[in-house]
């Protein structure tokens, strides 16, 4: 996105009194100086950011505290309050886009439904782990305001014939009666396919259950669901869904913007990047904030001011002898 582009973004977002989708594209526009090398306007606009930010929180009332399920629906959730916003997050452009409509026709919906529309609100999320679906999960829940209702996959799965399906009927009453985004994690457990073999009978109750209530579901509640494996998914799943969103690992490029993103306020005002792209190969979101938090304690423990690209170098190094050892060099996905 251009400058000029920015700024018609951010006189958008202050004409429709759009707080958080204004901060997002400041940040954008942070990283797009970081990028040109300005990392002194781009700490400036960060911090501005999170000044406005802070401000914002203390005029408004904290969210009503979450109504903690009771008796066997409290084995069946966990239940919170996320502080995440997508601008906490860097992702390419037509997977940010998707996700800003889903967030636009929430927020809109009211406009939607005078022409007979409804907002997405069935959402599928694929792709490796630590790719980011389930701070995905975090940050749709944070920005709409709305609490988050992770399934509890322990207690929902049981061994005894019909005693699942039943379980599946008391989430999906709950998400009727109570307003917020309900995530599914590692969905395969619950959705794979029916021709597997596997325990056929009792697999087929369950996601025939499961089909049936996520097609007769008429709330306004979000229904997200994740898995990192789509293939072993049932076909009859996919058309269910409003939106299927591809997570991928990190260009190197979007891996660079991450670090800078993270270690925006540690970066030194001219930092050389050259030699620390092949360092990035194999590396998630996840994996990679965890690198900026390891740099950003290593010059905090130190009282440094700011990070050296020698101690990048060595935290990126000890992140991937880590992956080595855990067999997850080089996941699929990855830009080799």
């Amino acid at each position: 996105m251009t400058t000029g582009q920015h700024l018609i973004s951010l006189l958008y977002s202050h004409i429709e009194k759009n707080d958080e989708q204004l901060f997002s594209v400041a940040l954008q526009a942070a990283a797009n100086e970081a990028r040109r090398g300005h990392s002194k306007i781009a700490q400036e606009i960060k911090k501005l950011v999170e000044t406005a930010r802070l401000e914002k929180s203390k005029q408004q009332p904290t969210p009503t505290p979450i109504i903690q399920p009771r008796g066997e629906l409290a084995d069946l959730f966990s239940a919170s309050y996320p502080q995440i916003r997508l601008a906490s997050m860097i992702l390419p452009k037509n997977l940010e886009e998707k996700l800003q409509r889903v967030l636009l026709e929430q927020r809109q919906a009211y406009k939607l439904q005078k022409y007979g529309f409804f907002p997405r609100r069935k959402l599928l999320l694929t792709g490796p782990p630590g790719s980011g679906k389930t701070m995905t999960a975090h940050a749709i829940a944070g920005m709409l305001k709305l609490p988050l209702f992770v399934i509890r996959y322990e207690t929902l799965m049981t061994r005894y014939m019909g005693e699942t399906a039943s379980k599946l009927r008391q989430i999906f009453d709950a998400i009727s009666e109570v307003k917020g985004v309900y995530f599914f994690d590692e969905f395969d457990a619950l959705g794979a396919r029916r021709d597997t073999g596997n325990d056929v009978g009792e697999i087929k109750r369950v996601l025939n259950s499961f089909l049936q209530f996520l097609e007769n579901d008429a709330s306004t509640s979000l229904i997200m669901a994740a898995t990192n494996h789509p293939k072993t998914l049932d076909t009859a799943l996919f058309r269910r869904f409003d939106d299927i969103l591809e997570y991928h690992f990190p260009t190197n490029e979007i891996a660079c913007d991450i670090l800078k993103q993270r270690l925006i306020s540690f970066l030194p005002k001219k930092m050389n990047w050259d030699g620390i792209a092949h360092k990035l190969k194999g590396l998630s979101q996840a994996e990679l904030v965890k690198v900026a938090e390891d740099c950003a304690k290593e010059a905090i423990l130190s009282d440094k001011k700011t990070i050296t690209k020698k101690l990048l170098l060595k935290i990126l190094e000890e992140r991937q002898e880590t992956l080595k050892c855990r067999g997850e060099s080089l996941p699929y996905g990855a830009n080799i």
